[in-house]
C-alpha cells in the first residue's frame, strides 16, 4: 500500500475543521484517525455549553466535502490516561445484569407497564429486580401486577414511602404524556378537517 498524501493523514492533536456532505462545519482536535477505514475523532467545543465537558465526534471522511488543518501538533502527545480497568469491568457487568433482567421481565410475560416501572424505578434505587413478575426494591418492597400504587407492599418506613412516590409519580408522568398526545391528535383531526 503506499503512503498515504498530504492531507491524507492527521497527527494526534492537530486542529482540524470539516465540512460535511451536510453543510455542517466541525471543528476540532484529532484524538483519533484511522487511515484504513478513514474515520476522524474530534474533541469538539461542548454542545451543552458546560465548562469542563468536550463533545467527541467521529466523522466518515467519506462523507466530507471539505477537510482543512488549521495547526499541525508538532509535540509529542501527551501519554494516554491510565484506564481502571476493575471499573470498567464493573460497569460492563451491571450493564449485563441490566440487560438480563430486562430479557428477563419479556420472557415472563410482564406488562409493557410494569417494565416502564422497573425501569423508572432502577433509575433512582439500583437495588431493583425481577422475582418472577413482581418487582421487589431493596429487599423490602414489592410491587405486584398491576403495578399500581395501591400494590406496593412492605414494612411500612421510608422506603416503602419512598417507592410508591415513585410508583405515583410515574403513573402521574404517563398520563401527562397521554393527554398532550391525545391533544396532538385532536388537533391534527381538526387542522384535516378544516383543509377539507
Amino acid at each position: 500500500m503506499a503512503a498515504p498524501a498530504a492531507g491524507e493523514y492527521f497527527s494526534i492533536g492537530s486542529c482540524v475543521s470539516c465540512l460535511t456532505c451536510l453543510g455542517q462545519r466541525l471543528q476540532g482536535e484529532v484524538i483519533a484517525f484511522d487511515y484504513h477505514t478513514k474515520m476522524l475523532t474530534l474533541k469538539c467545543a461542548p454542545s451543552s455549553g458546560k465548562p469542563n465537558v468536550s463533545d467527541v465526534v467521529l466523522v466518515n471522511l467519506a462523507y466530507v466535502s471539505e477537510v482543512e488543518t488549521i495547526s499541525d501538533r508538532t509535540a509529542t502527545p501527551p501519554p494516554l490516561a491510565s484506564l481502571n480497568f476493575n471499573k470498567l469491568a464493573n460497569r460492563a457487568r451491571a450493564e449485563k445484569e441490566d440487560k438480563l433482567s430486562q430479557a428477563y421481565a419479556i420472557s415472563a410475560g410482564v406488562s409493557v407497564e410494569g417494565q416502564q416501572l422497573f425501569q423508572t424505578i432502577h433509575k433512582t434505587i439500583k437495588d431493583c429486580k425481577w422475582q418472577e413478575k413482581t418487582i421487589v426494591v431493596m429487599d423490602e418492597v414489592v410491587i405486584s401486577p398491576p403495578y399500581r400504587v395501591d400494590n406496593c407492599r412492605g414494612k411500612e418506613g421510608s422506603a416503602l414511602s419512598h417507592v410508591r412516590k415513585i410508583v405515583e409519580k410515574h403513573f402521574r408522568d404517563l398520563e401527562s404524556q397521554k393527554s398532550v398526545q391525545r391533544s396532538q391528535a385532536q388537533q391534527t383531526q381538526k387542522d384535516s378537517a378544516l383543509s377539507v
